[in-house]
């Protein structure tokens, strides 16, 4: 799952960074509002962690300006402002929720989680669909009680489909989930990981939709 950091703190930025990489995100990190307001424009997220005292451009006006634009991607303010008018205000803006600095980072990744839960309509922690449980706390899956040892990457991909369960996503798409800037994509990577879930998990498991991309079907039952 990618997140993209918006933080201008060095020393706060980078421990946000290294913690929810180890939490099993994929982080992008930018540092002013003018990079964050790029980032959002062009690229896709699965949720924002937004600071408010940013140079070039305040993560208010950040906010606005996305929430201006239609976007739905949600967002956590990270700030200093602790008085009850400024969390106001944050949530006005389109925030969907608030953390006061000092945090703690385990609290951080367990409200991300709820976020984006909640912004994929699921009111579980974990994702129920067929025989299949994905705990994102945890970073485990289940098929039908038994466990199921998925590498990280691995466990990011299947987590993407879950979260969008009956809809297809095209293999841009996924790498777009799976991987922050930087980083290096083979040109078959996505192959290769739906081919180790088929494997560990059940060739029917995830749908080849041909020419278009790749799909978990949805449960009826599913929370």
């Amino acid at each position: 799952m990618r997140i993209l950091l918006v933080e201008d703190h060095p020393l706060l930025g980078d421990a946000i960074h290294v913690s929810l990489r180890q939490a099993g995100y994929s982080v992008d990190w930018v540092q002013d509002g003018v990079a964050a307001d790029t980032a959002l424009a062009t690229d896709e997220f699965a949720a924002v962690v937004l600071d408010l005292g940013l140079p070039r451009r305040s993560g208010l006006e950040v906010l606005q300006a996305l929430r201006q634009r239609g976007a739905q991607v949600p967002v956590i303010i990270l700030t200093a402002r602790d008085s009850v008018e400024d969390r106001i205000r944050g949530l006005d803006c389109g925030a969907d929720d608030y953390l006061v600095k000092p945090f703690d980072m385990g609290e951080l990744a367990a409200r991300l989680r709820a976020l984006v839960r909640r912004s994929a309509g699921s009111a579980s922690a974990a994702l129920h669909i067929g025989g299949l449980s994905i705990d994102p706390a945890s970073l485990s899956v289940t098929r039908d009680g038994q466990a199921v040892s998925l590498s990280a990457r691995e466990f990011a991909l299947l987590h993407a489909l879950a979260l969008n369960a009956g809809r297809v996503l095209t293999k841009a798409q996924l790498e777009q989930h799976l991987y922050a800037w930087g980083e290096e994509v083979e040109s078959n990577t996505i192959e290769v990981f739906i081919h180790h879930l088929r494997r560990k998990l059940g060739a029917a498991t995830i749908r080849t939709i041909r020419g278009v991309g790749y799909l978990l079907p949805r449960d009826d039952h599913a929370d």
